[in-house]
C-alpha cells in the first residue's frame, strides 16, 4: 500500500467528477502536484467517486432512493467525515483501512448525484474487481452544450478501466469505452469532456488527468466486489 501524505481536493474529476463538471483542480502528475487547494465541507467526497468510476446495478437516471440505500451511502459518507476530521486535528498513527462493498459505493453515488441533479452526470453505477480493475456505466446529459456532429445530447457511456494511485492522487487509465453500445475511440472522452466542462464551467481538461484523494486517504484498492480505503 502506498503512504504518501494525505491531500485535500476540490470535487474529484475523473469519469465522475469530469462529467459532474463541477470547480475542480487536476494535475499532470508529478508536475502540478505541488498545486493542490485545500477545502473544507462535503465536496471532497466527491474524489472517491472520481477515483473509482465503475458499475453496477443501481438506480435508473431520476430513480427513487430507498431508505437501505441512504442508510448505506450514510456509512460510507460517516467514515470520510470521520477520516477527514482525524485528519485535520493532527491525528496521527498506524495506517488503518476501512472497507465497503459495492452496493453501498452504488447507494453513496446515487445519493449523491440525486443532491446535484443539475450535474451532467446523472447515474454512475459501479462494479470492482481485483487490482484496482473497473467496469461500469455512466449516464450524461449534456442538453444545451455545443456538441460534435453525431453525439447526441443524452448518452449512455459503458468502460472498462485501471485506476492507479500514485502518492495520495489518482488517475483511470480507460482500456474500452461503448457509446450506446457502439465501440468509440477513447480520445472521444475528452470531447465530451470538454462539452460539459463548457456547460457547466469547470475546469476540467482530460480523463488523464490526475486528482488528489479526499482529506486523509492516503491510498484504496479495489477488491472482487469490495474497496478499501486506507488512512
Amino acid at each position: 500500500m502506498l503512504t504518501g501524505e494525505p491531500v485535500d481536493m476540490r470535487t474529484g474529476l475523473f469519469l465522475g467528477e469530469i462529467l459532474l463538471s463541477k470547480p475542480s483542480i487536476c494535475y499532470n502528475y508529478p508536475m502540478d502536484i505541488q498545486r493542490r487547494k485545500r477545502i473544507s465541507g462535503h465536496r471532497a467526497a466527491w474524489a472517491l467517486a472520481v477515483v473509482l468510476a465503475a458499475g453496477p446495478v443501481g438506480p435508473a437516471a431520476g430513480g427513487e432512493l430507498t431508505a437501505e440505500m441512504k442508510k448505506d451511502a450514510s456509512r460510507i459518507q460517516a467514515e470520510l467525515d470521520r477520516i477527514k476530521k482525524k485528519y485535520e486535528d493532527g491525528i496521527t498513527g498506524p495506517m488503518r483501512s476501512v472497507a465497503f462493498t459495492e452496493r453501498e459505493l452504488n447507494s453513496w453515488l446515487a445519493v449523491l448525484l440525486e443532491s446535484n441533479r443539475d450535474d451532467a452526470l446523472r447515474e454512475l453505477v459501479l462494479k470492482l474487481f481485483d487490482d484496482n480493475r473497473i467496469e461500469g456505466k455512466a449516464f450524461v446529459d449534456l442538453s444545451g452544450a455545443s456538441l460534435p456532429l453525431g453525439l447526441k445530447p443524452r448518452m449512455n457511456i459503458f468502460f472498462a478501466a485501471q485506476v492507479t494511485v500514485v502518492d495520495g492522487a489518482a488517475k483511470i487509465d480507460i482500456n474500452k469505452l461503448f457509446l450506446e453500445g457502439q465501440v468509440i475511440p477513447i480520445v472521444l472522452l475528452d470531447t465530451i469532456i470538454a462539452a460539459a466542462s463548457a456547460l457547466r464551467k469547470s475546469d476540467a481538461r482530460s480523463i488523464k488527468d490526475w486528482v488528489a484523494l479526499p482529506p486523509g486517504l492516503k491510498d484504496l484498492r479495489g477488491r472482487q466486489g469490495s474497496v478499501v480505503l486506507y488512512y
